[in-house]
């Protein structure tokens, strides 16, 4: 068979391992851009064995599209290399029989009890979700693979100079379950940028949008119109095999995550500024690109911001509306686009993703009241007033968690190093130390600590984000990282059509009030 041994441009030598005897599940991803661009370390040829009718080789299939080096994907068989697309068609099969195992030898074991409540009370706690980036442990907080915030911070690889986590080490981390290298969060950050490009008509698009109109309701539609370029539905179209869907509802999330950042820079920027929107740098990362999009990435302590920002925020597990809507919607093979736009429909209501635009509104309100400099007293009695006037302390309490967020406490102690003195930090660092207490003596909460929300809205308008209405678009960046995530392996591992059972109220009556 044919063997190159090669040198990418800009890759390592160790991407491809050189030996004697090529092995006919080692093939390499060439095409003659990257010969071109690559040095032939070493060069072999040895046809026989290698064509038969069906090549022997568990089927390969080609798919050649556009991308920087990249022209064409053997899919089922392994290669090396720094490509996310070329860990997954290695790690896929792993995991299906993983799960086709897991199933057979379990498949009827009970996972839980269900009471009537539950039915009644937004189905909190019942185990029927699979989610496989993040889990949420009531006491540690949200787990990424496995990790926590704190394992993420200290383990994904950072911009240069930087001390916050990188995005694109976070998807590869969802995606495939391994701390990437360097190397493999470059390539992503390259793919997103060669993939940024936004199609005129969406353009035209969000230039008509009223200047009303909220810019989650912008942000949804935008999402929504990239359905008119899926790769997903234009191959579901044609017809294709199921064990594809996974390729297509790939290259459709790397399209939607790369389009981000301009389709959010473009809706601010028509909102609030002059219209303009900045050019992606192809040699920056992510968060670098979409915070110069929105005109501050000149200050380097935004920019970590941003990467902080985008990383805490991508997963909370299944069960969240935004997260739960976009499985149940492409369960029923809707594209990616569609799927999240309707979970960032979810994202927009007041009980989920907008939350942060209420807390900080509702620190504004407090701070006009009891003045820039309160005492302890003053804050406690404007928490009771607000709890007596039958209102909830926006940004406390968790559905799940029975601890203090990590994501809050990583947001705090970005605060403590970067803006100790800010007097919106110090008022919030008030609440955070009397909320609790008065939470608990109110008795009517089982998680009377700060959630993520609580602290995210004061540290975007210490930076100059003043615009709260926003706050939530920039939350939706990130939620696409984890939902996009989960609907690739919804695909690969083959997730049928979401159908629970339903009941009337007259149908339970008949069943308990015999």
């Amino acid at each position: 068979m044919w063997g190159y041994y090669l040198k990418g441009q800009g890759q390592s030598s160790r991407s491809f391992q050189p030996t004697k005897k090529p092995r006919k599940d080692y093939l390499l991803l060439l095409d003659w851009r990257l010969i071109r661009q690559a040095y032939i370390w070493r060069y072999s040829l040895g046809l026989k064995g290698f064509i038969s009718s069906k090549m022997n080789m568990r089927g390969i299939l080609l798919r050649n599209y556009s991308r920087p080096i990249f022209g064409t994907t053997l899919l089922n068989c392994r290669y090396f290399g720094t490509s996310l697309k070329s860990r997954l068609l290695e790690r896929i099969p792993e995991e299906q029989e993983k799960v086709k195992k897991l199933r057979s030898e379990h498949g009827q074991k009970v996972l839980g009890e269900v009471v009537l409540d539950q039915a009644y009370g937004g189905m909190r706690g019942i185990k029927c979700l699979v989610w496989e980036g993040s889990v949420l442990d009531p006491e540690d907080g949200i787990r990424f693979r496995g990790l926590t915030i704190p394992e993420c911070q200290k383990k994904l690889p950072k911009a240069p100079q930087g001390t916050q986590p990188l995005p694109e080490g976070l998807l590869w981390l969802l995606l495939t379950g391994e701390i990437p290298t360097e190397e493999q969060v470059k390539s992503v950050s390259e793919e997103w940028a060669a993939r940024s490009d936004i199609p005129d008509f969406l353009e035209k698009l969000i230039d008509h949008c009223p200047p009303n109109l909220h810019p989650m309701a912008q942000f949804s539609l935008a999402v929504t119109a990239l359905e008119q370029v899926s790769s997903f539905s234009a191959a579901y179209a044609k017809g294709i095999n199921k064990k594809e869907y996974w390729l297509h509802y790939f290259e459709d999330s790397m399209d939607i995550i790369a389009k981000l950042p301009v389709i959010a820079g473009k809706i601010y920027r028509n909102l609030y500024k002059d219209g303009r929107v900045a050019s992606i740098n192809k040699n920056k990362d992510y968060s670098w690109n979409l915070s110069n999009i929105l005109g501050y990435s000149d200050k380097e302590e935004f920019n970590e911001l941003l990467r902080l920002y985008l990383t805490i925020h991508s997963d909370h597990e299944g069960g969240n509306v935004s997260a739960h809507a976009s499985h149940l919607v492409a369960s029923a093979l809707s594209s990616p686009m569609l799927s999240l736009s309707s979970g960032l429909n979810g994202l927009a209501g007041p009980l989920h993703g907008l939350a942060n635009q209420e807390v900080l509104n509702w620190i504004l309100a407090m701070k006009n009241e009891i003045g820039d400099n309160p005492t302890k007293k003053n804050i406690e009695e404007y928490l009771w007033s607000t709890l007596n006037a039958g209102k909830v302390i926006p940004g406390y309490g968790h559905a799940v968690l029975r601890k203090t967020d990590p994501r809050y406490t990583a947001q705090r102690e970005f605060a403590l190093k970067h803006l100790p003195d800010d007097p919106m930090f110090r008022l919030v660092s008030l609440v955070y130390e009397i909320a609790p207490k008065v939470l608990l003596e109110h008795g009517k909460t089982k998680n009377p600590y700060p959630n993520v929300d609580a602290h995210s809205g004061i540290l975007l308008r210490y930076y100059g984000l003043v615009e709260q209405q926003f706050y939530t678009v920039l939350f939706g960046v990130s939620r696409a990282l984890g939902i996009l995530s989960q609907l690739i392996w919804d695909r690969a591992l083959g997730f049928p059509i979401e159908r629970p059972k339903s009941f009337s109220t007259e149908a339970f009556i008949k069943m308990f009030c015999k």
